[in-house]
This record gives structure tokens, sequence and C-alpha cells, in this order.
């Protein structure tokens, strides 16, 4: 299989802004930033490197440069955070952004690539990412 191109950053945030059905793209830009801020800071090393040499450039940095995480979040602590991160949003609004962005940077990542994101991060998170892992 071909290796997947880098999004660039019109249809990455498309993607996002469709799945979102955010009404404009700095609604889908700021749930990117925030959502790849906090997984930037579950994951390490050649994991976060390759994923983010698949995102456009400027979510690329904010995915190498994270805001630090003491601990991986479990999925619902997560989305938890990016309650707190944007402004207005519930619990609720926050899972659908996740959900938004996560699914887009799963669509950018491989399946080898998702399967390597996936053991780094606490279990329930393929769901986030829309890829159910079977049991």
């Amino acid at each position: 299989m071909a290796a997947k191109m880098t999004l660039r950053r019109e249809a990455f945030l498309n993607h996002v802004k469709e799945r979102g059905e955010y009404g404009t793209t700095e609604e889908a830009e700021r749930a990117a930033r925030v959502v790849l801020a906090l997984l930037g800071a579950h994951l390490v090393g050649d994991v976060r490197a390759h994923l983010a040499a698949r995102l456009p450039e400027g979510f690329a940095l904010i995915l190498l440069n994270p805001l630090q995480s003491a601990e991986p979040l479990p999925p619902e602590r997560f989305v938890r955070a990016t309650a707190a991160w944007i402004e207005g949003a519930t619990e609720q609004t926050a899972a659908w952004d996740v959900s938004a962005v996560l699914s887009t940077v799963a669509d950018a990542a491989d399946d080898d690539l998702l399967k390597q994101i996936l053991l780094q991060l606490p279990d329930g998170y393929d769901l986030l990412f829309g890829h159910p892992q079977p049991i």
C-alpha cells in the first residue's frame, strides 16, 4: 500500500468541520488545536513523530509541543479536559469535538500507526478515534 500523503491544512480542517458539523472553519480549527495539544501529551517517541509527519505543519507542531500531562488521561477525562480548554464547551460538545478531530487523525494515520497510537493510550480511545477494536 502506498504511504499516505500528508493532509493539507484545508483538507484536514474540512474533514473536521464536516464531522463536527461546525458552522465555521475557525470552530473546527479551535477544536483541532485543543484536541491535538492534549493528544500530543499522551504520545511519545516515534509514534508521535510519525503521526506529526502526516498532519499539516501547524497541527504537527501543536502535536510535537504538547501540554504536559502528568499521566495518561482515561478517555472520559480527556473529553473533560477538552471541554475545559474550549470556551463554552460542555462534556457533550467536547465529546463531539474529540471525535471529529480524532477520526480525522485516524484517517491521516494508517492502520499500523493507529494501532501503535492506541497502544500508548488508556483503554477506550479506539472509540474516540472511531475505530472500535475487537475485544
